[in-house]
């Protein structure tokens, strides 16, 4: 049987013309392995980025430690999240960090502007100097450096790629997408921890055989998705992507963002994972591809939400305020 063929490059229009076209590649896979939908290169080698925080947490979850700590199912959420820097989510990465007897100048990844419009109003209204712990992946650091705490290892270097929370990271990356550690493409990341290189349709049968473990009751997936469909706000925060989508279906559809045109997406119900690269990495074609890709394949409605279908067209106006044209898919409308 093969694939059913996806069509989810995005085009900028103009008028009567195409501008600009963005290049998509994509793959739907399912937890035993079968592609059932393609998009260009379903083997096309990219970075992960931040869509493989689902599994990186996995190896602190199974030693023992996030429980030895007492942390919460929020703390879960933010550890998975690539959060807005608000202020929910930096007040929470700090007890993260202080229950663990830690502090803010142990992260490795350096402060920067929130990712939301809340969170960028807020620190600059406040006036006060960003902190490491607005960086988006402050939570993924914080749980990084516990792991290493309760494991007894040094926490110094907890990021690089030698150490031995990186280590157990990659090792559980290459259990989920069948690729070995020595095959993985390693590179450091925008936080400053290893990230890793591996093809499309790898990421999207991790994506599938996470989606299927949330859906069979396996203990670590599944809590791990509750506590994220729980707190999808600590995911993302209050204007982003992924905490919309989750909000919208209830948790039917996990998605998670990555830099440079990544995104999966797992689908419990249906045994599916979904993995998209914008080829020049421009993010906003990266919302309308996934989500063209989840509707492909029948994980969303032909007819979004309102607060869905906001992110699947956008318009293009000019300097007066006028539509005067459409960032959409290049399907045929």
């Amino acid at each position: 049987m093969h694939p059913q063929a996806l069509e989810l490059d995005v085009i900028v229009t103009r008028g009567p013309l195409t501008e600009s076209r963005h290049l998509v590649h994509g793959a739907a896979v399912s937890f035993n392995g079968d592609i059932v939908a393609s998009a260009r290169n379903v083997e096309l080698e990219t970075m992960w980025r931040s869509c493989s925080k689902m599994f990186q947490v996995i190896p602190f979850l199974a030693s023992g430690g996030f429980d030895q700590l007492q942390w919460t199912a929020e703390m879960l959420s933010l550890a998975c999240a690539s959060h807005g820097g608000e202020p929910e989510h930096v007040a929470l990465a700090a007890r993260m960090l202080e229950s663990a007897g830690l502090t803010e100048s142990d992260l490795a990844c350096g402060p920067h502007e929130p990712l939301s419009v809340r969170g960028e109003r807020i620190a600059r209204e406040s006036g006060a100097p960003l902190t490491r712990l607005h960086n988006n992946c402050s939570g993924k650091h914080a749980a990084m450096l516990a792991r290493a705490k309760t494991a007894g290892w040094p926490t110094h270097g907890y990021e690089k790629v030698q150490h031995a929370v990186q280590q157990s990271c990659l090792a559980e990356v290459a259990m989920w997408t069948d690729v070995p550690v020595g095959d993985l493409r390693l590179g450091v990341d925008g936080c400053g921890v290893v990230v890793m290189g591996l093809p499309l349709d790898r990421m999207a049968l991790a994506y599938g055989r996470w989606a299927q473990a949330i859906a069979t009751g396996d203990e670590i997936p599944s809590r791990t998705a509750a506590a994220i469909a729980a707190h999808p706000h600590l995911l993302g925060g209050t204007d982003r992507f992924d905490t919309i989508l989750i909000e919208e279906t209830n948790g039917a559809v996990i998605s998670k963002v990555g830099a440079e045109g990544v995104h999966c997406a797992a689908v419990p119900g249906l045994g599916l994972g979904v993995a998209i690269k914008v080829e020049d990495g421009s993010l906003r074609a990266q919302h309308i591809a996934i989500l063209t890709a989840l509707q492909a394949v029948g994980a969303l409605p032909a007819v979004l939400p309102p607060r869905l279908a906001d992110w699947l067209e956008k318009p293009v106006k000019n300097t007066r305020g006028d539509v005067v044209g459409a960032v959409r898919s290049a399907r045929p409308i």
